[in-house]
């Protein structure tokens, strides 16, 4: 097999930013839930590290949608990452490439071959730190559930987007957290 079955168990961290939008600039056939014509997407680059099932880095935005998120666009620079998201959870991954420096202070740039499709740098994080738990579930429209804990941190990040998320650039920040000690499950559970 190509990718590891599910549910794929990931470890690393996360930096991320939740924005402000017109629901109507989300692209393509998502219908994010809105009030008063606004959604929130939340933006993150996630590098998964030695551990889990796959290392490798990860571009994203996603929307809430009713019961759940959506993924609007994601890249990875992992062919079995692609390619399992697709074939198990019909995730629109695509390649990209990566400079990511986890270590303080976190700097990241995605590109692939014709765009910068976003940078993001850590400007500022709380020196306190909340471990934290949470479920959800991911639509595409399949139902996928996850399951994420680590340590979380207010952070402020400043980020640029072009290409295929230059839709973002102008968007209005609402916060930022930084997430370490990761661990993530992504698919149901097997049963013995």
């Amino acid at each position: 097999m190509r990718y590891p079955p599910e549910p794929w168990h990931l470890r690393g961290a996360c930096w991320a930013t939740a924005w402000l939008v017109d629901a109507d600039a989300v692209p393509g056939a998502v219908r994010p839930l809105s009030v008063r014509g606004r959604t929130v997407v939340v933006t993150v680059f996630v590098d998964y590290q030695p551990g889990g099932v796959l290392t490798y880095r990860e571009l994203a935005a996603v929307v809430p949608v009713r019961r759940g998120v959506s993924i609007t666009s994601i890249w990875v620079d992992s062919p079995a990452s692609r390619d399992g998201g697709r074939e198990l959870w019909d995730i629109p991954k695509r390649l990209a490439r990566f400079d990511l420096t986890p270590a303080p202070p976190f700097a990241a740039l995605a590109h692939d071959d014709h765009h910068t499709i976003a940078t993001a740098r850590l400007d500022k994080a709380s020196r306190w730190w909340l471990p934290v738990a949470a479920r959800a579930a991911v639509r595409q429209p399949k139902r996928t559930p996850l399951a994420v804990r680590g340590r979380v941190a207010p952070a402020r990040l400043s980020w640029s987007f072009d290409g295929p998320l230059a839709w973002l650039d102008g968007a209005r920040p609402l916060f930022g957290l930084a997430v370490t000690r990761m661990r993530l499950r992504f698919g149901p559970e097997r049963v013995a």
